[in-house]
């Protein structure tokens, strides 16, 4: 997750997927089905070790925030769900939150190798540089890394990247926003040409892009008239800013409100201006009880708990992993009943049942276009476009399949984003 220039990021992304077709790393894990695609699951290139008691072993996390930021508390959330599923105590979960993306990182690392960690865990993705110099300096140590991207070329067998196919959660909750703007419509609240939904974007990195896309594709599949304006906090947590912006795009027009940021700002507007909206990692509607409708989301303990059982039975960790909708990992929280449109349960049950049975493509690319162009068709004019060749077959942009990190970094027409 976090600081980085998204060409630069994009640049070392494809360069790496490249890697990773030579060197036989995939981004799949074990069952091989992410983002709806199928593919050959590889662990190669991520050396397994000698098995570990699990009563012996130590889990370290270090993380950007603590449970009073949304991000953050999901991460917690998954690894007291992989302390419950291994059998764990307290004592062998060593918890460093609220670490900065500088030096800290490394510190902290390097502070969790000092008292015995086995395996340890990184959130924010400006933690990435660090955790990687000290995967390099302890080589006994595996370390893993959320929403990176350097795994695959950084010729280090202790180090991993995970994340999630998030775009797919982010596609359902944006159609539960989009039943929403269809009842606002049919209530004769707001015009067809009014469906406009405002967006609190964090930066203007793939992994936003990729999921105020994915939302937006999947308002626009039930609500077609919807456009969407993105703006930037260019912070990851800051709740006042987001409320501002928040209450900046309705003060423009927008009649809903989603986010990718991970505070509750942003609902605490919506509450205050009386304009739904849509969160994500947590359930917004303590912040939102009237206003709030869902919450894209995951369910981190797949991961944790896939990881430590690897340490503890000598098994290789896979260098990228990004799982589902099939494997149970991504889902949005409970519907706000009496908020939500009436029929948003059948709609949603009906979505993920093609998500899980992998029928149904989120970046079907027929269903958008760039400049009024495909992306079949930029990817034909040549130039910078090329790179996203490696990404597309079969008709959809295949997200979170080839490398964990997210690469969907194109605005799509219906969508403007407001870079300052």
């Amino acid at each position: 997750m976090k600081k980085k220039l998204i060409s630069g990021m994009l640049a070392v992304v494809f360069m790496a997927v490249t890697l990773a077709g030579c060197g036989g790393n995939s981004a799949g894990g074990n069952s091989g089905t992410t983002g709806g695609g199928t593919q050959e699951a590889s662990s190669e290139g991520a050396a397994a070790g000698e098995a570990t008691d699990a009563s012996a072993i130590k889990v370290g996390v270090i993380t950007i925030g603590d449970e009073n930021e949304g991000y953050t508390e999901a991460h917690l959330k998954g690894i007291n769900g992989m302390k419950e599923a291994l059998g764990l105590s307290d004592d062998q979960v060593l918890l460093k939150t609220n670490i900065p993306e500088t030096e800290a990182a490394y510190e902290a690392a390097t502070d969790l190798v000092d008292q015995g960690c086995n395996i340890i865990f990184a959130n924010s993705f400006g933690h990435e540089t660090y955790m990687m110099q000290a995967a390099g300096e302890f080589p006994e140590v595996e370390f893993c890394h959320a929403t990176g991207y350097q795994a695959a070329s950084s010729g280090l067998t202790n180090f991993h990247n995970y994340f999630t196919a998030i775009y797919q959660s982010r596609y359902v909750s944006g159609v539960v926003a989009g039943m929403k703007l269809n009842e606002m419509i049919d209530n004769g609240d707001i015009l067809p040409e009014d469906a406009k939904i405002g967006y609190v974007g964090a930066f203007p990195f793939a992994e936003v892009i990729s999921g105020f896309t994915s939302f937006y594709l999947g308002a626009r599949s039930v609500c077609p008239s919807v456009t969407m304006t993105v703006k930037y906090t260019n912070s990851w947590a800051d709740l006042s800013l987001e409320k501002e912006v928040a209450k900046q795009l309705i003060a423009d027009g927008a009649v809903l409100i989603s986010q990718h940021a991970d505070t509750v700002g942003a609902p605490t507007g919506c509450q205050e201006e009386g304009v739904p909206c849509v969160g994500y990692n947590i359930s917004m509607i303590s912040a939102a009880p009237d206003q709030a409708l869902t919450s894209a989301t995951m369910d981190w303990s797949k991961y944790y708990t896939y990881a430590v059982q690897c340490v503890i039975d000598g098994n290789a960790i896979d260098v990228d992993w990004a799982k589902g909708y099939p494997e149970g990992v991504n889902l949005i929280t409970e519907l706000n009943e009496g908020v939500v449109a009436e029929g948003t349960k059948e709609k949603v049950e009906e979505i993920e049942a093609q998500l899980t049975a992998g029928t149904f493509h989120v970046f079907d690319t027929s269903t958008f276009t760039v400049g009024g162009k495909s992306l079949e068709d930029l990817i034909t004019e040549g130039g910078d476009n090329e790179k996203y060749a490696a990404y597309v077959s079969d008709g959809y942009f295949h997200e979170s399949e080839l490398a964990s990190a997210p690469a969907f970094d194109l605005i799509i027409d219906g969508i403007d984003s407001q870079v300052d």
